[in-house]
């Protein structure tokens, strides 16, 4: 049966597949990976621990960088399968997951003539690489992106007529600020405020008067959980949650100011395998002169003014993308309908290009990324990435339909890469050996002290009980000729053979230097070489 025709559910339950095998993957791959989502963990770690579940802490003190819903999310898995490492790395692969039911759905809304685009929309948006990396870490924008679906849902049905649209988007707005703050209303305003654009002849009084009544909805779900938080956590934190987080992001974002372009060059990796694929930018050019839709018009309001704004923000990172990719997999699934007669052969080529290099870097021949800490990747991936691409240019040569065909190799891309970089990954990012020591040296009644900034990295891992002393420079010193039977984390650079003569309780590779759990004897002797981290 024609995948293009049916309803697409075969192609959903692929994509559901998909998520399952590459959460398995990162699970098996990769340990939590500091400093973010060690970060989070322990945040959530602290509050689970407290008992207090209105206001997140980082190390003792109140937390307001991120809103609590998904420390909130942690905490319901804790509290079902008691505290474990893996159930917060399930919760994204499961919003994900959620995301995709609900992408599936909004194609129908959109193209009710097309019934089948849902399950490629989901197909292609589990097989999208940013989606994919994201969909398997501990950070918060795919669930962020699923309350934008959801707020996108309530769109259509308002701009359909039906007032309990507004209640939904109401909803997605709240839980959106309770997710990641006001930045969920970047991501709804613009498609509202051009309604006229996509869908002509609605009446404009009723439409933004239900918008406005939507955001007050939003904001009153927000506050049940700002205002006794800032009660809760004292007066500076209320300062934080309420207009010191706004500003600080404001400053920050100018401090690490990146380019208006800076975003462009990293599609093709981020959109991988479709930005790079010919027949997707022939396929948006037939589209284009055959005239848009309202379900195509509806994408590009949701996506390009978002999109455009993140361009002029001058503080980026690729993961603000991530809620925009629904609508580029939307979209996909709509210029593709019908195309059976498109080859795979770029794609398919630059994966293979990928294997090689792969089997280079395990052959020696490439430098590992970490300088001597890291260990060469596994050459294996490499050869099955190669061939797994020779398979997918045949398959679209003998007219294998192109959407699942690219879908599988955009999935065991990252995948595969993955486990090639395992060797290299682990030993320098997995910190639950030195959390576990500092829990074990805490235990026996010593005070430890982390001679650098400290982002809790080590609280969940460790379990640990009480916060780290943070100190630096002179009173770093005070503190350890003070404490000769406390000891503290140092992190240094250099070669193995340094690391291999420092006498320690602990000591690994750390994210391109290498930490030790020393005495503060020991530790007064290296401080002339500790670095930040």
């Amino acid at each position: 049966m024609n995948p293009y025709q049916n309803n697409g559910r075969g192609l959903l339950l692929l994509s559901l597949l998909l998520l399952a095998a590459l959460a398995a993957v990162a699970l098996l791959a990769r340990p939590l990976i500091p400093i973010d989502e060690t970060r989070y963990v322990s945040a959530a770690w602290e509050m689970w621990q407290r008992g207090n579940f209105l206001v997140p802490f980082k190390n003792g003190e109140p937390y307001s960088h991120k809103p609590p819903f998904m420390f909130w999310m942690f905490h319901a898995g804790w509290a079902l399968f008691g505290v474990t490492d893996w159930w917060p790395r399930l919760v994204l692969p499961l919003f994900s997951a959620g995301a995709l039911l609900l992408t599936y759905p909004l194609a129908r809304r959109l193209w009710p003539q097309r019934p089948g685009l849902g399950g490629q929309a989901a197909l292609i948006l589990a097989s999208a690489l940013l989606w994919i990396i994201f969909s398997t870490s501990v950070m918060f924008d795919v669930i962020l992106a699923f309350w934008v679906l959801l707020g996108m849902h309530g769109v259509l049905a308002a701009a359909d007529g039906k007032r309990r649209g507004f209640v939904m988007l109401g909803i997605a707005i709240g839980m959106g600020v309770l997710t990641k703050g006001p930045v969920i209303l970047l991501n709804l305003l613009p498609v509202t405020v051009l309604a006229p654009w996509w869908n002509p002849g609605m009446k404009w009084r009723r439409w933004f008067g239900g918008i406005v009544l939507a955001v007050l909805l939003g904001a009153t779900i927000a506050l049940a959980w700002a205002i006794p938080a800032g009660m809760a956590g004292g007066e500076a934190y209320r300062n934080a949650i309420f207009w010191g987080q706004t500003a600080d992001r404001m400053v920050e974002s100018f401090a690490h100011r990146r380019p208006f372009w800076w975003y462009v060059p990293l599609l093709p990796l981020l959109l991988f395998p479709w930005f790079v694929w010919p027949a997707w930018w022939k396929a948006l050019i037939h589209h284009r002169r055959e005239g848009l839709d309202r379900g195509s018009r509806f994408c590009l309001a949701w996506m390009l003014p978002v999109f455009v704004a993140f361009c002029f923000i001058s503080g980026k990172q690729p993961h603000y993308l991530v809620p925009l990719f629904p609508a580029f997999a939307l979209l996909t699934a709509r210029l593709l309908a019908g195309r059976r007669d498109a080859r795979t052969g770029l794609p398919a080529l630059l994966a293979a290009a990928l294997g090689g290099t792969l089997m280079l870097a395990a052959s020696g021949h490439i430098a590992a990324l970490h300088g001597r800490f890291a260990a060469l990747p596994l050459a294996w991936p490499g050869a099955v990435l190669i061939a797994l691409a020779f398979v997918v240019w045949m398959a679209g040569r003998r007219g294998v339909a192109p959407v699942p065909n690219l879908a599988l190799l955009g999935a065991a891309v990252l995948a595969l890469v993955q486990l090639a970089a395992k060797p290299s990954i682990d030993p320098l990012y997995n910190i639950k050996a030195m959390a576990q020591t500092i829990k074990q040296v805490q235990d026996e009644g010593r005070p430890v002290v982390n001679a650098a900034r400290y982002h809790a990295q080590y609280q969940f891992l460790g379990r640990l009980e009480s916060p780290l002393l943070e100190l630096h420079g002179a009173e770093l010193k005070r503190w350890l000729a003070e404490h000769p039977e406390g000891y503290a984390v140092i992190y240094l650079k250099g070669g193995q053979k340094k690391l291999d003569a420092i006498p320690a309780r602990h000591k690994q590779a750390y994210r391109g230097g290498a930490a030790v759990l020393v005495d503060a004897r020991t530790a007064s002797g290296l401080l002339p070489v500790h670095i930040e981290n």
